[in-house]
């Protein structure tokens, strides 16, 4: 039975009917009925397709479009339907008409679909598939113009990508990106990255621009403003013939104050493109210009290596020239070659200085670079001058790096180097009024003036100029007080007292440099070294008792530990004074008050010195007590050596008899156990010589106490030596049993 758009079901006498081409069975009569019941039901449509999805093309296209006639509103069915039909071309040509139905079918579906991107997504896509350009962007066109704004999102991919395929539909590319940067700005760097893989660089350039001008753009590609900025840089610097659209140096300019670490690549960026543009010398300029603008020598190093291998890159590019041309070569092409290599020697010579003037751009108050910087002009009068000059109106001496004192010092001195001492005057006139940073610091510029006088020998001029250095304020001035300034602090400062004294002693008469010194004695700024100068001076010219008072005024100034020195030198110098003995009562005051305060690290000499003193002049009594005083007073390290110092002078004195009590007082008092062990064994010996056998054998008994016999073996061998001389069977059985005992105590199992 035949079946057609309308009419009525198959008959169920026949089991198979065949109409046309179209074959139903008779199982497809009951899906039928229930579609002529229900034609407005999806799901009987979609039952009576999945029946009869195994069947031919033709059959489940009819219901499709049947169902569709029915229901042309269901995005589902169109949805399933064109979705089939896009499966049944797959496999054929594009250029089989079946693509043309399909295409005319979704036409037909876009009349009531034409809200629904899926379906524009697909049509564009089999479009695409089928390579035809200008209709697939019509369509593309069309869906933007049928969906709504929120919905563009979904094609615009899909459009860019079909515009950005082919390279022939650059141009069209072009203004289909436009038009979606309108829509989705933030994805400029995708346009910009098309632009640059087409060519078209001047207006990839342009974009570049826009991009970096907006404050709130956030690369999707992660990449910060920094980045994007040099990427620019690259991109115009490379291609300066074909980026005509935008202005190339005030943007690199822009980017040189914006990205102070980028310094150095911006202005080769910059030059490069004037060298790629053949504007050499608009080049030099620029590395002229980065070269005297840089502030770190990372910069430096870039810009001047660049510039360098550019006029290098010249030099070749001529000299390559002359040897391809056949042409005989000409004067002036030998002038222009001599010439680019004196610029290029010219060039390497200059970079020491070009570098220094970059590290005083990092900091105008380095003293040092300044100083380098004369050395390095050499013997160029005027530059080293014009150097000095601004150097000293420069540095700020509160904030300065180095010495500032040597650069006002090395001023002079260049002065004085070229026989010009009225001009060196006038330069360290200058710097005494500087307000240095230290006291010290301002001392040094009087002493290298005073210094530069005794050069051209005029030492009273060396001495006029001390005196007034060292004058004293008007009001009483603390040396330590930074709110003043050094002018007014100069008077105490020891190194220009120094520097004074040894002048007046070189030059002066002994009445100016001994009122010099009372003046640092007044002053209170005298070291122990200044004490024993002024008393070494008086004695040269025979004032010993003004040398004395000296050393006493500088034992009322100083206490321990500094003033050792000083009584050490007073004491010697007194005693060899009066060696005949006259003035021993005042030298034995002398000493007492001395060691009153001594401290035991200083002890040891002072006592030996008046032990001395005693026996040459004075009684052996009091010398042996002045030993036993040491004994006690000096520090434990030097006890055993003063104990056998006053074992030998007791025993001189008074008979080895009489050092008994010392032995057993030194037993007694040394802290150190070898010490304490010596000391006995020597008393033993003692003993032994003096035939007190018992005495000794009560030593030897004292001292095993602290005897390990694993460590101190040669004791008890010296011991059992001493009894198989002078003892007994009892007195050597009593040795081993003391042993033994030692042995328990030490915790040592030895059998004997």
């Amino acid at each position: 039975m035949t079946v057609e758009n309308g009419s009525s079901p198959p008959s169920t006498s026949d089991t198979t009917t065949a109409t046309g081409k179209l074959l139903f069975d008779e199982t497809d009569i009951l899906y039928e009925e229930d579609c002529l019941r229900n034609q407005y039901s999806v799901k009987t449509w979609f039952r009576y397709i999945d029946h009869i999805k195994d069947g031919p093309n033709e059959k489940i296209n009819l219901v499709y479009e049947r169902a569709l006639r029915e229901l042309p509103g269901s995005y589902k069915l169109w949805h399933n339907y064109l979705k089939l039909r896009r499966k049944q071309v797959r496999s054929k040509c594009i250029i089989d008409p079946a693509y043309e139905e399909v295409n005319n079918t979704f036409e037909r579906s876009l009349v009531f679909m034409h809200k629904m991107p899926r379906i524009w997504l697909d049509y564009c896509q089999l479009l695409m598939d089928q390579c035809k350009i200008t209709r697939t962007r019509r369509v593309f066109d069309r869906a933007i113009r049928a969906l709504p704004v929120t919905q563009h999102n979904r094609i615009w991919p899909l459009y860019i990508k079909f515009v950005t395929t082919y390279p022939e539909i650059s141009e069209t590319a072009t203004r289909v990106f436009k038009r979606y940067l309108k829509l989705q700005p933030e994805c400029a760097e995708e346009f910009i990255d098309y632009l640059c893989e087409i060519g078209n660089l001047d207006e990839c350039a342009k974009y570049y621009v826009e991009v970096l001008n907006r404050e709130n753009f956030v690369s999707r590609q992660g990449k910060t403003t920094h980045q994007l900025w040099n990427e620019l840089c690259e991109l115009v610097s490379k291609n300066p013939t074909k980026i005509k659209s935008v202005p190339v140096e005030a943007i690199i300019r822009q980017g040189i104050l914006k990205y102070k670490d980028q310094v150095g690549q911006l202005w080769t960026s910059l030059a490069d493109y004037y060298i790629r543009s053949g504007c050499f010398e608009k080049a030099r300029d620029i590395f002229e210009e980065a070269i005297e603008s840089v502030l770190t020598v990372r910069d430096f190093t870039q810009v001047f290596d660049a510039y360098a291998q550019s006029e290098e890159g010249l030099i070749s590019a001529l000299m390559n020239k002359s040897n391809e041309d056949d042409e005989e070569i000409t004067e002036d092409d030998d002038l222009e070659l001599e010439l680019r290599l004196a610029r290029l020697e010219y060039l390497m010579d200059r970079r020491p200085l070009m570098l220094n003037s970059v590290l005083l751009r990092q900091n105008p108050h380095n003293v040092n670079e300044w100083l380098k910087r004369v050395k390095l002009h050499g013997e160029q009068y005027d530059k080293v001058i014009e150097t000095f000059t601004t150097a000293v109106q420069t540095v700020d001496p509160k904030v300065c790096t180095g010495k500032l004192q040597d650069l006002w010092i090395a001023f002079a001195q260049f002065y004085d180097k070229y026989q010009q001492p009225d001009e060196a005057r006038y330069i360290y006139d200058k710097a005494v009024k500087v307000n240095f940073r230290n006291v010290d610091d301002l001392a040094a510029v009087w002493c290298a003036w005073c210094e530069m006088e005794l050069q051209h020998e005029r030492p009273n001029e060396a001495i006029k100029l001390m005196e007034r250095a060292t004058v004293l304020p008007r009001h009483k001035v603390d040396y330590y007080d930074t709110n003043e300034t050094v002018q007014l602090r100069l008077h105490k400062s020891l190194k220009l007292w120094s520097f004074y004294v040894d002048l007046e002693e070189c030059y002066g008469t002994f009445q100016t440099c001994k009122s010099v010194y009372d003046r640092i004695l007044d002053l209170r700024i005298a070291t122990p070294q200044i004490i024993m100068n002024y008393g070494l001076y008086l004695e040269e010219n025979k004032y010993f008792e003004d040398a004395f008072r000296t050393y006493e005024k500088g034992i009322a100034l100083f206490k321990w530990p500094n003033v050792y020195d000083i009584w050490l030198t007073y004491l010697c110098k007194f005693v060899e004074r009066y060696s005949d003995g006259s003035k021993l009562e005042r030298a034995r005051d002398l000493f007492e008050q001395c060691l009153e305060h001594c401290q035991p690290k200083f002890a040891k000499n002072l006592y030996l010195l008046y032990a001395k003193l005693e026996e040459q002049h004075g009684l052996d009594r009091r010398a042996l007590k002045i030993y036993e005083r040491a004994t006690s007073a000096v520090e434990p390290k030097e006890k055993e050596e003063m104990f056998n110092i006053y074992i030998k002078r007791c025993g001189e004195m008074q008979g080895i008899t009489a050092t008994r009590e010392i032995y057993e007082k030194a037993i007694e008092s040394l802290e150190e156990e070898r010490a304490v062990r010596d000391m006995c064994l020597r008393y033993a010996d003692l003993e032994r010589k003096l035939g007190e056998i018992d005495r000794a054998r009560a030593v030897y008994s004292h001292c095993s106490q602290m005897c390990d016999p694993r460590i101190h073996g040669d004791f008890w061998q010296t011991w059992k030596e001493f009894e198989i001389k002078h003892g007994n069977e009892d007195t050597m059985r009593e040795m081993l049993r003391i042993k033994r005992s030692v042995q328990a105590t030490y915790n040592v199992q030895v059998n004997y």
